[in-house]
């Protein structure tokens, strides 16, 4: 069964205390680059990774294949959750996952969404 996984990126990221704040485009691009490496061995899973801010493009040049990076089209603080509400409530033609730990975020998910928290899906890049 396929599927499709709503990542909220800057979640994901601020669940380990690697000092990713001193160099927010480094942090996305190495989280994008772990989970395109992981979307390889998944290959009829669709992950779409959401981060909060403005597009950076070497993080943005890390899609391809089943792995699609958006940055949140709405301003400000967690931005990246509006987004991956809308895309939570459109259909999918198998099951949705989001990753966070959000537990405002994950309050608008609709019925049937199953949630993973950061660390879990993190334990699973590395596995």
């Amino acid at each position: 069964m396929t599927i499709r996984w709503l990542v909220d990126g800057n979640n994901v990221m601020g669940s380990r205390p690697d000092r990713w704040w001193n160099d927010r485009p480094a942090a996305q691009a190495r989280l994008a680059q772990q989970v395109a490496v992981w979307c390889r061995e998944h290959g009829t899973d669709r992950v779409i990774l959401v981060f909060d801010g403005r597009p950076i493009e070497s993080v943005a040049v890390l899609a391809g294949g089943n792995l699609v990076v958006e940055f949140a089209t709405r301003r400000g603080r967690n931005a990246a959750d509006h987004r991956i509400i809308e895309l939570a409530h459109e259909p999918s033609d198998g099951s949705t996952r989001v990753v966070t730990a959000d537990r405002g975020l994950i309050a608008q998910l609709p019925a049937g969404v199953e949630t993973l928290g950061p660390r879990s899906f993190l334990d699973q890049l590395s596995a």
